[in-house]
């Protein structure tokens, strides 16, 4: 990407609207570096993915916070056996 770089530029001779929201003294000199944006991609909508709702019809699926809980349980109780649930 190819940037253009002016240094020492007084900020009188800056547009109007860089100047406001320069905030700058009239006396100042800035650098101004211009360069092209990139093209930004607009974000898809989660629910137009087709891996969404993939899991939907899983009974173990039905109690989200359940099923997470007893995933992230440990597979050890504190007293050595082994967490069964």
């Amino acid at each position: 990407m190819n940037a253009v770089v002016i240094e020492h530029v007084p900020v009188t001779t800056l547009p109007a609207d860089w100047q406001a929201r320069l905030h700058a003294l009239p006396s100042a000199r800035v650098t101004v570096r211009i360069e092209e944006e990139s093209a930004v991609q607009e974000a898809t909508p989660v629910a137009d993915d087709p891996a969404f709702g993939i899991w939907q019809d899983r009974e173990e699926m039905q109690d989200v916070a359940g099923y997470v809980r007893r995933l992230r349980a440990p597979r050890y109780r504190w007293d050595g056996s082994r967490n069964e649930e």
